[in-house]
């Protein structure tokens, strides 16, 4: 048996020395205190990476199909009434939404930013009192009103009964309202008046838009949109104004729902328009993404990027169409984030490399500056005695 401890005190890594042969200096105790305190800091730092959560990065190929992409916006024109702006989307696979109204709001607002009304997409009209038939007169006992649609009726049954049921069947046959003031209706709710007295106002759009997962664009232009012989057109005769200010402030722009680190290039960019004419572009790809947090709870949401270009050209022309027009388009690499804790074991390494490696470094140290000090202290002994 003392054989066999005889062979594990062999065995000993770290022989012990007697005090007696310790030498104390003050170089030593500086460096002590020193390491320690590069040991402590070091000690803190990986102890807050092992608390908090890292966030591990891949791409992937996107195989999804068949999803929706819902682009959230909120934009401020300052110089377009709310009257004169509609909102439309459009895809490569041919869906089309013009002249959208659900989940918008608009803020009419004066040359200052301040909130004048805040109301649906819509001009709207107030309650027609004494209406007329469509063939003229006032109404009989028991009789209903059913205003003339000027043409653009689907059949004979069909009534407009506001001006803007009127523009709509308008658009519906790719015709443009050139006169507001020939319809009864338009006439009756002072659209051409309403137009008037919200000029020199801005409007702030804001809302969601829900689109086909496909490359496509979605514009704010003025007037209602329409197609006429393959082409979209917007019939801005309407208005009767030769120019529109499309000067703009992004104040949100996303596709899909925020996840946190997002870096969103377009919040609080804005443009102003130098040239009477003309329309700006933003050509944008979308990165699909795919955030996964510590507790597992994944969102499904977009990052991207993007590049502006403006276009100056003629008034009337129907390339020339004046707006804002965000053109998009799909990367086919998925981005995946998804949030991990470091391992103990982990931690307990870094942990024993940072003492050990400090120890070692402090302890070299250490020994150079107490070698060279003995050596200065024997070249001045021997200086003496010679």
């Amino acid at each position: 048996m003392n054989n066999l401890f005889s062979k594990l005190r062999n065995l000993d890594a770290y022989p012990k020395i007697n005090e007696d042969f310790y030498s104390r200096t003050l170089s030593g105790g500086v460096i002590t205190i020193a390491s320690s305190i590069v040991m402590l800091l070091l000690f803190i730092s990986e102890l807050s990476l092992y608390l908090h959560a890292v966030t591990e990065t891949q791409l992937v190929v996107d195989t999804s199909r068949g999803e929706t992409l819902r682009i959230n916006f909120d934009v401020t024109f300052p110089a377009l009434p709310c009257s004169v702006v509609s909102v439309d989307a459009m895809d490569i696979s041919g869906e089309q939404h013009l002249d959208v109204r659900h989940d918008i709001i608009k803020k009419r607002i004066d040359v200052h930013g301040n909130v004048i009304e805040t109301r649906q997409d819509g001009i709207g009209g107030p309650k027609i009192e004494k209406p007329l038939q469509r063939h003229g007169g006032r109404l009989e006992h028991n009789e209903t009103y059913c205003g003339s649609c000027y043409g653009a009726e689907a059949s004979d049954e069909e009534c407009c009964n506001s001006c803007e049921e009127v523009r709509e069947a308008y658009r519906k046959k790719g015709w443009g309202l050139q006169n507001p003031d020939l319809i009864d209706q338009c006439k009756r709710e002072g659209f051409l008046q309403r137009i008037k007295d919200e000029d020199g106002e801005g409007c702030n759009v804001y809302g969601s838009l829900e689109v086909n997962k496909v490359a496509g664009n979605f514009h704010f232009a003025p007037g209602k949109s329409f197609q006429q012989s393959g082409v979209h057109v917007h019939d801005l005769l309407a208005f009767q104004k030769d120019s529109f200010n499309i000067s703009h402030k992004i104040n949100r722009l996303t596709f899909g729902a925020y996840f946190p680190g997002v870096v969103n290039p377009l919040d609080g960019v804005q443009w102003v328009q130098e040239t009477p004419h003309g329309m700006y572009q933003y050509f944008i790809k979308v990165v699909p993404t795919v955030y996964t947090d510590i507790s597992g709870h994944t969102i499904q949401t977009n990052q991207f990027s993007v590049t502006e270009h403006f276009r100056n050209t003629e008034f009337g022309r129907s390339q020339a169409l004046p707006g804002v027009f965000f053109f998009y388009d799909l990367s086919p690499i998925k981005v995946t984030f998804s949030e991990q804790h470091v391992s103990f074991l982990h931690f307990l390494t870094n942990v024993c490399a940072i003492v050990g490696g400090v120890f070692t470094v402090s302890g070299i140290v250490d020994s150079f500056i107490y070698h060279g000090q003995k050596a200065i202290k024997k070249k001045i002994e021997i200086g003496k005695f010679s």
